[in-house]
């Protein structure tokens, strides 16, 4: 019998309370991965089920671990939306009883980085005014929500397991003076996400009640490139007092940086400022200032949205080398030109009463 096999083998033997079936042939078994002796899946379930399945989720990373060779197990609930039936077209839909964003308890304010398009080194920015605030003595949390790429941990330098005392809170690492969680900190190395839209949603979720931030003035929320489910969920669950959006300075990323403008719009969540990254490189040799992707465009973007322009970070392989090495380089290197750049933002922000 191989391992996976095993596994079902064990779930097999956990009833489903709502349906009666074992859990495996209920269905709600999702994303089971056996991979070196750890054993992850995914309980999905209705949200007002949670009480009395987390038992069932109990037993069954219980019966998991039991297993000879497995040395870990994370079993996760996540949340989907209950089936419904094909609505009436013709008819008149009721309207939804109205359910607020929801602050978060001992978070002053969150602010969400974000960027309409992917490569515009969004999570090298969120990576550096994290530290860069901490820096300005600020309790700074940093939440990595990009979920298909995770890569808050490496440019942090942080690795292993979060803990969970009692399965439900989870304890974030810290590193550089930032509280850091991160999907990258639950999976493998290289390993892939493949999750639908609802166990996204709650995976998020999951990350923001559960996880025990603790006092915080502020909390940043790295989010993935677009205008997709978690940018949706965050703005719809949590009371976000506003976003930072990330562009490059040519054409086809501030045609998706408007993009990401207007869907804050649409959620009522505050625009609070654009910043230009890879705005100019300054040759290491000779000096010579060049432009490589233009410049100006997010300035004149910003004005156009009636938004300030909050900073212009440079091109420099120092900054791409410090992340790569787990240490921004507002950390690494806190006096050059490159650190400045983020410390000068990170000091605005606080001035203006954003951080």
């Amino acid at each position: 019998m191989t391992t996976r096999d095993a596994v079902l083998a064990e779930l097999k033997q956990i009833t489903d309370p709502v349906s009666g079936q074992d859990i495996v042939t209920a269905g709600i078994v999702k994303a089971l991965s056996v991979e070196d002796a750890l054993v992850r899946f995914v309980i999905e379930i209705d949200a007002e089920q949670a009480k009395i399945m987390e038992p069932v989720r109990e037993e069954a990373e219980k019966r998991v671990m039991a297993i000879d060779g497995i040395s870990k197990v994370s079993a996760m609930m996540t949340a989907h939306s209950q089936k419904a039936p094909p609505p009436d077209l013709k008819a008149k839909r009721p309207k939804a009883a109205p359910q607020g964003p929801q602050k978060l308890a001992g978070i002053d304010r969150i602010v969400a980085i974000a960027s309409g398009k992917g490569g515009v080194g969004k999570s090298t920015v969120a990576a550096n005014l994290a530290t860069a605030l901490a820096a300005e003595g600020r309790r700074v949390g940093l939440l990595d929500a990009d979920v298909y790429g995770p890569s808050q941990p490496r440019m942090l330098g942080v690795s292993g397991r979060p803990a969970s005392p009692d399965g439900k809170a989870i304890l974030p690492l810290r590193n550089h003076g930032v509280t850091m969680m991160s999907m990258g900190l639950m999976i493998e190395e290289g390993q892939a996400v493949v999750w639908r839209g609802p166990m996204l949603m709650g995976a998020l979720q999951q990350m923001m009640n559960q996880v025990q931030w603790g006092e915080l003035d502020i909390l940043l929320i790295d989010l993935p490139p677009g205008t997709g489910d978690v940018q949706l969920t965050l703005t719809q669950k949590f009371a976000v007092d506003g976003a930072i959006i990330v562009s490059t300075p040519q054409d086809v990323a501030l045609l998706d940086a408007r993009k990401a403008i207007d869907m804050f719009d649409q959620m009522k969540t505050p625009v609070l400022g654009m910043i230009e990254n890879m705005s100019t490189h300054i040759c290491s040799n000779c000096g010579h200032e060049e432009h490589v992707f233009g410049h100006g465009g997010v300035a004149t973007e910003a004005e156009k949205k009636g938004v300030p322009l909050l900073a212009e970070i440079p091109l420099h392989l120092d900054i791409r080398l410090a992340a790569d090495a787990g240490a921004p380089i507002v950390v690494s290197d806190p006096d050059s030109a490159q650190a400045t750049a983020f410390r000068t933002l990170a000091r605005d922000l606080v001035a203006r009463g954003m951080a």
